[in-house]
């Protein structure tokens, strides 16, 4: 029976959201930036503010790091996204789509990646229905099935450069 859970997001850390066989990996944005989407025909623009969520869908499941550097790309570095014509065949080999907006919609009845609209995010049928919102300091999780597990990931991406040589 659908109900409706509360998940402490108080930090910076993104939240899992598994089902049987695809998950979800939600954050928010922490600061106020254009979203650019990228459609065959059109450059869209949409602004994501403070505490919007960024919500990264596996419908086929998969690996998590992938998901996580998707929603730090989009998160971070502000990157634009890319919406495809609804027959393009690349839809069918996508593993990995995002949307951003103040309340976001799971939908299994869309092509993955042909669809501009941040409101909705395609998803496998296990989540379908559920809509997710951040209210004060929780993830907010409407229609939500029975069977999902829900964690916290510590996420840190760590970079040191080390000079080898330099050549003059």
């Amino acid at each position: 029976m659908p109900r409706t859970i509360r998940i402490p997001f108080t930090g910076g850390d993104p939240v899992l959201i598994r089902g049987r066989s695809s998950f979800l990996l939600v954050a928010r944005a922490t600061e106020k930036f254009p979203l650019i989407i990228e459609t065959d025909t059109e450059e869209l623009v949409q602004g994501v503010y403070p505490n919007d969520l960024i919500v990264v869908s596996a419908p086929e499941g998969g690996e998590v790091v992938p998901a996580l550097y998707l929603l730090e790309m989009v998160a971070t570095h502000h990157l634009p996204v890319i919406a495809l014509g609804k027959s393009h065949p690349a839809s069918r080999r996508i593993s990995y789509v995002v949307s951003a907006a103040e309340k976001i919609e799971m939908r299994c009845d869309i092509r993955r990646g042909t669809h501009p609209e941040q409101h909705l995010l395609c998803t496998a049928d296990e989540f379908a229905g559920m809509i997710l919102f951040a209210n004060e300091n929780n993830l907010v999780i409407e229609n939500c099935r029975e069977e999902i597990s829900v964690s916290q990931l510590v996420w840190e991406l760590s970079i040191t450069e080390v000079q080898q040589k330099s050549f003059d």
